[in-house]
């Protein structure tokens, strides 16, 4: 029970990858909010996780492009958990196109999501740590992303590039308050987000979906495989329970080689 104790709010929890780490921290003793924009299924995974861990679980509505909504259901989980000692800024979008042809709506929907939403959360986090005196752990989901570029990700690879300066900064003024912030980057995990870029990666590259996958995707890997939702709940545990300032300001690369630094 290496969470035992602390609270733990997670944004896009409601499916995906957000959802294996929130399910995680609750199996690890950490009560845990469930945050996602889709108020429904936010409620279904709280209550699978209240019914499998039997711990404290809710669910809050939470869009986190928008300031007010953010810090509304922020304050509504710090209420009900009566803190947050963790928080992990999970949720994301992608829009797969040429940049040519990018929209400026589309481009400023992705940074929104990614970016502000990875601001907005930390900054209401870090003010309750700060608050609270407890401090904490703040984890931003990154991606190989956040390192690398790929043809037709421009405003993902911009968004991802910047939560690893945000989490940079985040370390740098969290440290004196005892709060440490860590990159999680993952490589391609077969998410519902993956599934819909193979068919898109195909179309415009010209290509088969099977040869997205092998080649696009998995080709720079030591060994052909996606990474799992599992790799990276327990990498977001690790940490979450790490103990000291010895560990923060960094990015984690989970993506079986895809990414060495």
């Amino acid at each position: 029970m290496r969470l035992e104790g602390k609270s733990a709010l997670v944004t896009g929890a409601a499916t995906g990858i957000g959802r294996a780490i929130a399910t995680a921290f609750a199996r690890e003793g950490a009560s845990v909010g469930i945050a996602d924009l889709n108020l429904e299924g936010a409620q279904t995974v709280a209550k699978e996780v209240r019914n499998q861990h039997s711990g404290k679980a809710i669910a809050v509505q939470m869009d986190v492009s928008s300031e007010s909504s953010v810090e509304s259901a922020m304050s509504r989980a710090i209420t009900e958990l009566g803190s947050i000692d963790i928080l992990l800024s999970n949720a994301g979008i992608q829009i797969i196109s040429p940049l040519i042809e990018f929209s400026f709506a589309d481009w400023q929907n992705v940074i929104a999501v990614h970016l502000h939403g990875g601001f907005l959360t930390a900054r209401t986090a870090m003010r309750e740590m700060v608050a609270s005196g407890r401090g904490g752990c703040i984890l931003f989901m990154g991606s190989i992303h956040s390192h690398i570029a790929s043809k037709n990700k421009s405003a993902y690879v911009a968004a991802k590039h910047g939560l690893s300066g945000l989490t940079k900064a985040v370390a740098q003024e969290g440290a004196r308050h005892g709060i440490r912030a860590n990159l999680i980057s993952p490589g391609f995990v077969r998410t519902a987000l993956v599934e819909k870029q193979i068919p898109e990666q195909a179309a415009q590259l010209g290509i088969t979906e099977e040869e997205v996958v092998k080649k696009v995707m998995l080709g720079a890997t030591v060994d052909g495989e996606f990474t799992s939702v599992a790799d990276l709940a327990e990498t977001a545990i690790f940490l979450a329970a790490f103990p000291s300032l010895a560990l923060t300001g960094q990015s984690i690369v989970v993506s079986h080689g895809h990414f060495m630094q």
